[in-house]
């Protein structure tokens, strides 16, 4: 197939272009390249089934031509990273709203299947914060705070592919994406585990917002990518949302020890306030993991890669990228 992915030069993306050309696609990446860079897919610059395309997905009359010619289309374009969000709340609307808009009509009208990359983010201030793992059926409950932005855009992104799916019935998959992790992810946009690891390597303080008693969990990039191929494989999958991540749960205090002990590092752990860090109103969920019992039960997934090999690998990946200013 020729297959569109919208961010195709960012983190997830870079990872699911190399895993469908690996499987014999075609791939086309669309990105504006805002926070998606070139040089996650520089590797693949001569490759025969591989088409970089610097755009927005605000285009619409772009978007409609890429998409005409797909096959299939992953939808992962947005704005991230907490910091961002904060920074940006009305362009982080904007783009990931009126973007996943223009995406799911284009789709539409072609009747192209489409993966729409949702988040945990959805979740927002639910009821499982205990050691509850946050099931597809949890109601959405979102703060005030800017913070919520994000959130908001992707619930409202998840309404409107499954207007599109009712009213059109356009075949469309809606992953939950929970924390995932892995080689070409940048600490810059407030990722804790590159941030962490970058961190401990150079020496400086690994910094931990809050006490550390906050829960998450973490998944291997390339677990990620297989789990939404899957689930875009699967002939009854279409009309439904899966989340998608990591049983595992760590507290990020655990997690900052974890990864100075296995990048052998002296660097002492602090703690800054949230507020410190984000502003005064700002909101942090104190636990976020997900019941993957759906996704496994459809697709057969489950995770292949524990955390402390995660850490290892990114460990090592930052060890050989080094200081430069791509790596960060």
């Amino acid at each position: 197939m020729r297959v569109l992915i919208t961010g195709g030069a960012g983190f997830i993306g870079s990872h699911l272009t190399d895993a469908l050309l690996e499987r014999g696609h075609e791939v086309v990446a669309l990105d504006d390249l805002s926070t998606g860079r070139l040089a996650n897919l520089e590797h693949l610059t001569a490759h025969p089934r591989f088409r970089c395309v610097h755009g927005s997905v605000l285009d619409a009359s772009a978007v409609s031509a890429l998409v005409e010619t797909c096959d299939e289309v992953y939808h992962l374009a947005a704005a991230v990273g907490v910091k961002f969000i904060l920074a940006h709340p009305l362009q982080t609307l904007e783009t990931n709203v009126r973007g996943t808009e223009v995406v799911l009509e284009a789709a539409s009208r072609a009747g192209r299947k489409t993966f729409l990359a949702s988040t945990s983010e959805v979740y927002g201030t639910g009821a499982a914060q205990g050691t509850q793992r946050f099931r597809e059926t949890d109601p959405i409950c979102l703060g005030l705070s800017p913070r919520w932005c994000y959130a908001t855009s992707k619930a409202l992104d998840e309404a409107l592919a499954r207007a599109y799916a009712h009213e059109t019935r356009m075949p469309v998959v809606i992953g939950r994406l929970f924390n995932t992790v892995g080689p070409r992810q940048r600490g810059a946009y407030g990722m804790v585990l590159p941030r962490f690891v970058q961190q401990a390597l150079a020496g400086d303080a690994i910094t931990v917002y809050g006490d550390g008693t906050h829960v998450r969990s973490f998944t291997w990039v390339h677990d990620v990518v297989r789990a939404m191929m899957a689930l875009m494989a699967h002939p009854d999958a279409a009309g439904d949302v899966y989340n998608i991540g990591s049983e595992q749960a760590v507290t990020i205090g655990a997690l900052a020890e974890r990864v100075r002990a296995l990048a052998d590092s002296r660097s002492e752990i602090t703690h800054i306030a949230y507020a410190e860090a984000y502003g005064p109103e700002f909101e942090e969920p104190r636990y976020r993991v997900p019941d993957i019992t759906k996704l496994s039960e459809r697709t057969g997934y489950r995770p292949t890669k524990g955390l402390d090999d995660i850490i290892r690998d990114v460990i090592a990946y930052f060890r050989r990228a080094g200081t430069r200013e791509d790596a960060r």
